[in-house]
C-alpha cells in the first residue's frame, strides 16, 4: 500500500514572528509547510507548491489578501482550488462577509489560539 501523500499548506503573512510560529506549529503536525511574507511572492508559491490550504493574512505588503483570493480562487475547478483561512487584526464584520464572498473557508482574528489554527487546518484538510 502507498502512504497517503502528506498534505501541503502556505502560510501568508508579513509578520515574521507570527510566520516562524505557525510554521513551526504545523510542521510539528507532518505537514509540509510553504512560507510567503507578501501577496505577490504567496501567489508565487502557490503555483509552485499547490496547496491543499493557504492561512493567509488580509493585511499584506505589495498585494492584500483579498487580492491573493481573488486569484487563488478564480478560473479553477473547485477541486483544484486550495481552501483558505484568513487571519486578521481587523475586527470589522464587513471585511469578514466579504472574505466569505470571495470564498474564504474559514475567518480567524488575531490575536488567535495557536490550537484554533492546528483545528481549523485539521478541519479543512478532513
Amino acid at each position: 500500500m502507498t502512504e497517503q501523500a502528506t498534505k501541503r499548506v502556505l502560510l501568508v503573512d508579513d509578520d515574521r514572528d507570527i510566520l516562524a510560529a505557525m510554521d513551526t506549529a504545523l510542521k510539528d503536525l507532518g505537514l509540509e509547510v510553504a512560507t510567503a511574507s507578501d501577496g505577490n511572492e504567496a501567489l508565487v508559491r502557490a503555483e509552485e507548491k499547490l496547496p491543499d490550504v493557504v492561512v493567509l493574512d488580509m493585511m499584506l505588503p505589495k498585494r492584500s489578501g483579498f487580492l491573493v483570493m481573488e486569484k487563488l480562487k478564480k478560473g479553477k475547478k473547485k477541486s483544484d482550488k486550495p481552501r483558505v483561512i484568513m487571519i486578521t487584526g481587523n475586527q470589522g464584520s464587513r471585511h469578514r462577509v466579504y472574505a466569505e464572498s470571495l470564498g474564504v473557508d474559514i475567518y480567524l482574528n488575531k490575536p488567535f489560539r495557536m490550537e484554533k489554527l492546528l483545528e481549523s487546518v485539521k478541519k479543512l484538510l478532513g
